[in-house]
C-alpha cells in the first residue's frame, strides 16, 4: 500500500503524523483511513516514541471524508455492517476504537477542518490552531451528521450549545471564535503552529511518562461521571501512579 497519502515520521521521541493531500484539503480515502489505523497502532505500541503531533499540508487541516471514494462503499450497507461499524475503529482510527492510547497527541491545526476532520482535531488532547485555521461541521447540509465522535465530544469539551450552534447552522468560526468555545486552548500565528506544537511536546516530554499518561486517562475517564465517582477515580489513580514517595520528595527537592 502506497502510504504518500499519509507521512509518519519520528523524531526523538515525537512522532509527527502529516495527512499529504494537499489538492483535496487533505479529504481522507478508505486508503488512508486504512493507514491511519496502523499509525496510530505503531505510535500506541512503539515506547521509544512519547507524544504525537497531528497536522495537515497546505491550506487545511482536513476536509473530512474524501466524497468521491469515501461514501461509495456504504451503498446497501446492511445493519449488521453498520453495527461492525459501531464497534470497530471509527474514521481514522483515533475517534473510536483506538480513542484509549494513553500516549498525549496534539493536534497543530494549520487551516480548514471541517466534517470529520474536526472530528479528528477533537479526538486529540490538545488542540493548538494557527491563526488561519477554520472548523466547521457542514454535513446536515448533505442530509446526515456526525457519527464518529463529533457531537460526543463537542458536547464534553465545548458544551452542548456550542456542539448545536456549529451542527444545526452547518456554518464555520474561526481560531478566535474557537479559542473562545474552548474548542482550541492556543492559537498562535501560522508561521509558528509547528514550533509552538513542538514546544508543546517538549514540555510533556519533561515530565515523568507514566504520571502523563494516567493523568489523560483519568481526566478523560471524569467526564460524565456523578462528582462523588469522579473525586473516587481520580483519587484512586492519582495516589497509585508514579514513582516511590522517596523519589517524589527528591524530586521537589531539586526545584
Amino acid at each position: 500500500m502506497s502510504t504518500d497519502k499519509v507521512l509518519y515520521e519520528k523524531a526523538g521521541r515525537i512522532a509527527v503524523v502529516t495527512l499529504n493531500r494537499p489538492e483535496v484539503m487533505n479529504a481522507v480515502d478508505p486508503q488512508m483511513d486504512e493507514r491511519l489505523v496502523e499509525i496510530w497502532r505503531d505510535f500506541r505500541d512503539d515506547e521509544s516514541v512519547d507524544v504525537a503531533i497531528w497536522t495537515g499540508a497546505g491550506d487545511a487541516f482536513c476536509a473530512g471524508a474524501d466524497r468521491g471514494t469515501w461514501f461509495e462503499q456504504w451503498e446497501g450497507a446492511d445493519p449488521a455492517r453498520i453495527r461492525a461499524v459501531a464497534d470497530g475503529t471509527g474514521f481514522g482510527g483515533l475517534t473510536r476504537g483506538l480513542h484509549r492510547i494513553a500516549k498525549p497527541i496534539i493536534a497543530a491545526i494549520n487551516g480548514w477542518t471541517l466534517g470529520g476532520g474536526l472530528e479528528f482535531a477533537l479526538a486529540c488532547d490538545i488542540r493548538v490552531a494557527s491563526d488561519r485555521a477554520r472548523f466547521g461541521l457542514p454535513l446536515v447540509r448533505y442530509g446526515f451528521h456526525t457519527g464518529d465522535g463529533g457531537a460526543t465530544r463537542l458536547v464534553d469539551i465545548c458544551g452542548v450549545g456550542v456542539a448545536l450552534d456549529l451542527q444545526l447552522t452547518a456554518e464555520p468560526i474561526d481560531a478566535q471564535r474557537a479559542l473562545m468555545c474552548n474548542l482550541v486552548t492556543r492559537v498562535v500565528p501560522h508561521v509558528d503552529l509547528l514550533a509552538s506544537a513542538y514546544r508543546l511536546a517538549e514540555a510533556i516530554l519533561d515530565n515523568n511518562q507514566t504520571a502523563v499518561r494516567s493523568a489523560k486517562l483519568t481526566t478523560l475517564d471524569l467526564i460524565g461521571r456523578p462528582l462523588q465517582d469522579q473525586l473516587r477515580l481520580e483519587a484512586l489513580n492519582g495516589h497509585s501512579v508514579g514513582p516511590q514517595l522517596a523519589e517524589i520528595l527528591d524530586s521537589f527537592g531539586d526545584r
